[in-house]
């Protein structure tokens, strides 16, 4: 405990000085530039003091060739009587006292009065350090309409310039510049894979360098379903218009209001909003589905520049309801499934909280941006609403000007420099000074617990990782962490020629995976963690200790994990054959499964699964079971992978494990789903869909199908309540299945798949059932077409009991894991579960 309060504290002490507190409640507009070009007084508007050249507060100007215009007719405000005319390369330099490493909202104002320059004949650029604004700027259509062009950009430097540049023959001018910094958090840095999208719904590769290292245009912002907000009503001087000329199907649609109290947070939060993000007006103001459109969904088309990543942020406010949580509805983004929206536990916490959704969009060649809400029809009263849209173009960076400008006082500089090191010395022999005479102290106390806290992050080229230390990322101990499985990054590099793209072999949640050959020769599967991947330290340990305790034929191996310079890496067996989903997919007809081969990796999967449930101490929820988790060796041996979802907990009957819901729709237990308390029954289920998947050879979740077949669990259970299953069977395999066989799979599937968990089986059921139906596909039992197969009535599951899910990659956030401690095993106990079986004997 000493050494634990020591380090706590040498932490603490090293990273204060740079700490930044991310409370919205604090934020105030500091370090801010509101111009009143060509004039030389102030002028207040939208309770903005815009300051005149004559004032001493004004940047520094860098013209050679530049003159002031007054209007000589009316105009909007006194802030548009007058104009600065550039006619050569001209800049504003903003300095700032300290380096600001924040984002700054940059405006213009553009309005062509009548004057004795036409301002309507103006073409010119406008740049800043590292971004083109604008590029081939053309003033004609500002005639006497006001053009204000709005930008996001990280400040990095202590100087910040912004340049006009008139294109040969011709002149830039701008009425008002504003420049200020925006609240910490305002645009993220990192859009998680899976909302980084385009046209088709397909990932996108996370950006390099975070989206900060982007500039952003604001090209549309709206109030769905209510009045424009004025500059001077929201807090940031923001407009928000219309959405009428935008929406593509009005008639499915209203418009609904409320003056409610909107519950803001004040600090940052990824997904609740704050007063910052959006007014009160728009998110007391939305459309919503009508009453009697039978479940219709409402879209927005936005023009878009074609082809480019555009920021897109949704904002949601749930007004209309009584209780918190009470609608859940599905979003789209060019027609594929993006979001299952207003389920976040967060939400069901307070009434008419607000929320949003961050996406990255790569627009395609329509020129238009499709978004669209869709009911959730198992609801009591199905209804989907949107409330706000803001739209931004992503401006890759030109090269333009430099990012690290050094200050023009080469004296100054170094006198910072001076300081700075000083300082930095006077700060580190402090912290040397308390630390050594905490220790000094502390060794006259006894030890009660030697472990370490960990450092947010080791030095580049350090050994030191995020396990090395043995705990949570709370900083309580990692129990029995298996340090002797670590490889070196050297040693992974070597085995993948440094990770070279030749050797990916997939793609999931957690990162790529590559082909790789250790030093021994053994070929293994090499899991890369990547920035930004939605899945990292959390999962990352989860699933050592998981595969670190156990061992089982039918659960894949882990050979070894890399905890090196900010990496994470598992290294797993190779599995030649794959995923089970690739398999069933194959479109080669001379390497197809046969049906007696689907049936024995079930059963091996199965196996593993049971393992989970019952020969680990304490039992282990795998909570992400599903077709791409399957994959076989050589031999087409099945082993469940991926535990990074896992959790442990009492596995009677009778007992759950409360947590957030993680998982993959399609797959998600609904029982699960709505209650949150996760059962080894929510795996049955998710294996239920997976058997269904193998005998039927289609995704879990198929968009392009008609609505009523999307969802497979809901399509099967249909079909076989229908007597209609043969028509789904994958053709492949119609003409091999015995009867027999077929019946008690189907009743075995309908019984994983029950909506509610008490009324489903074990996995040692599954286990019975399948190996049974496997013999019986063998001729080993023989059964009359018109006998039951089973001792019980199968269950008839209409089609309005089954919760429908939209297909969608993996939840990746993940709560507090807690991994108990499981018995090393070598394989589960022999099986004795068909041994109970006699010929003609059914269960």
């Amino acid at each position: 405990m000493a050494t634990q309060h020591s380090i706590i504290l040498l932490t603490f002490l090293l990273q204060f000085s740079s700490l930044q507190f991310p409370s919205l409640g604090l934020y105030n507009q500091q370090k801010t530039y509101f111009i009143n070009c060509g004039s030389d007084t102030d002028f207040t508007q939208n309770s903005n003091l815009y300051i005149g050249e004559s004032n001493p507060s004004y940047p520094k100007k860098m013209f050679s060739k530049s003159y002031k215009e007054t209007s000589q007719s009316s105009v909007p405000s006194t802030l548009y009587q007058t104009a600065r005319i550039f006619y050569s390369k001209s800049s504003y330099e903003f300095k700032f006292n300290t380096i600001p490493n924040n984002t700054y909202m940059v405006r213009f104002h553009f309005f062509s009065f009548s004057s004795l320059t036409n301002l309507s004949t103006a073409k010119f650029n406008v740049s800043v350090p590292g971004f083109s604004l604008l590029q081939n700027f053309n003033a004609k259509n500002t005639t006497n309409t006001l053009l204000i062009k709005e930008y996001f950009v990280t400040i990095i430097t202590k100087k910040f310039k912004i340049t006009f540049t008139p294109q040969t023959s011709s002149f830039a001018f701008v009425n008002a510049i504003e420049l200020f910094m925006l609240p910490t958090h305002f645009i993220p840095d990192s859009i998680y894979r899976f909302n980084h999208i385009n046209s088709t719904g397909k990932n996108l590769t996370t950006y390099g360098g975070g989206l900060l290292s982007r500039a952003l245009e604001t090209k549309h912002r709206l109030n769905v379903g209510g009045e424009n907000v004025t500059r001077s009503t929201d807090n940031l001087s923001r407009e928000w218009l219309l959405d009428n000329s935008y929406i593509t199907n009005p008639q499915n649609a209203h418009g609904n209001s409320e003056a409610v109290s909107i519950p803001y947070t004040e600090e940052y939060d990824s997904l609740i909003s704050n007063k910052y993000l959006a007014p009160n007006l728009v998110y007391q103001t939305a459309r919503e589905t009508k009453n009697g459109s039978n479940g219709l969904n409402i879209s927005w088309s936005v023009p878009v520049e074609k082809n480019i990543d555009h920021f897109l942020r949704l904002h949601f406010c749930d007004f209309s309801n009584l209780q918190p949580g009470l609608t859940t509805f599905y979003l789209y983004i060019y027609d594929s499934f993006v979001q299952f929206v207003n389920h976040d536990t967060k939400l069901l916490s307070q009434l008419h909280k607000p929320y949003y959704y961050d996406f990255v969009v790569r627009s395609d060649g329509s020129g238009l941006l499709k978004v669209t809400v869709t009911p959730n029809k198992t609801d009591y009263k199905p209804n989907a609403f949107l409330n706000g849209i803001e739209l931004m173009r992503v401006i890759e960076s030109s090269g333009f000007g430099s990012l690290d400008e050094s200050d023009s006082n080469s004296k100054v500089s170094l006198q910072v420099l001076v300081g700075s090191v000083v300082g930095g010395l006077v700060l580190v022999s402090v912290v040397v000074v308390v630390f050594l005479w905490i220790c000094k102290i502390r060794k006259q106390m006894p030890i009660e617990n030697s472990n370490w806290l960990p450092f947010r992050g080791a030095p580049e080229g350090s050994s030191h990782g995020r396990l090395t230390d043995r705990t949570t990322p709370q900083g309580s101990p990692l129990p029995n962490i298996n340090l002797g499985l670590k490889i070196s990054l050297l040693d992974l590099q070597h085995a993948t020629e440094n990770f070279d793209a030749k050797w990916i072999i997939g793609k999931g949640g957690f990162g790529i995976v590559y082909k790789g050959v250790l030093r021994n020769g053994m070929n293994v599967a090499v899991k890369r963690s990547e920035p930004g991947s939605g899945q990292g330290l959390p999962e990352f340990q989860a699933e050592i200790m998981v595969l670190s305790k156990i061992r089982h034929r039918h659960l894949v191996s882990l050979i070894g994990y890399c905890d090196e310079r900010f990496e994470m890496i598992l290294v797993y067996e190779y599995m030649e054959k794959g995923t089970l989903r690739d398999s069933l997919y194959n479109t080669n007809l001379s390497s197809f499964l046969s049906w007696k081969q689907r049936l024995e990796i079930c059963i091996g999967a199965a196996r593993g699964l049971q393992y989970l449930h019952k020969g680990a101490t304490g039992g282990i929820i795998h909570r992400d079971v599903k077709s791409t988790n399957i994959l076989l060796d050589e031999n087409l041996v099945a082993k469940v992978a991926d535990f990074g979802l896992s959790r442990t907990g009492p596995l009677d009957q009778h007992s759950y494990v409360s947590t957030g819901v993680k998982g993959t729709f399609g797959y998600l237990d609904p029982e699960y789903f709505r209650s949150q308390q996760l059962t080894e029954k929510s795996d049955v289920y998710s294996f239920g869909v997976v058997l269904l998947e193998v005998l039927c050879a289609r995704p879990a979740i198929e968009q392009s199908l008609p609505r009523e077949q999307v969802n497979l669990a809901e399509w099967g259970l249909f079909c076989k309540d229908k007597g209609l299953l043969d028509d789904i069977i994958d053709r492949s395999i119609k003409g091999q299945i015995d009867q027999n066989s077929l019946r008690k799979f189907s009743e075995t599937v309908e019984k994983c798949l029950q909506d509610d968990g008490s009324d489903r089986p074990s996995m040692s059921d599954v286990l019975w059932d399948l190996e049974y139906c496997l013999q019986l596909q063998r001729g080993a039992i023989h059964r009359e077409p018109h006998e039951d197969s089973s001792s019980s009535a199968s269950v008839s599951i209409q089609l309005t009991n089954v919760r429908r899910f939209p297909s969608l990659s993996t939840l990746s956030e993940m709560e507090d894991l807690s991994i108990g401690r499981a018995t090393d095993e070598s394989d589960s106990a022999p099986d004795a579960v068909f041994s109970q079986l006699k010929i003609g004997d059914g269960r």
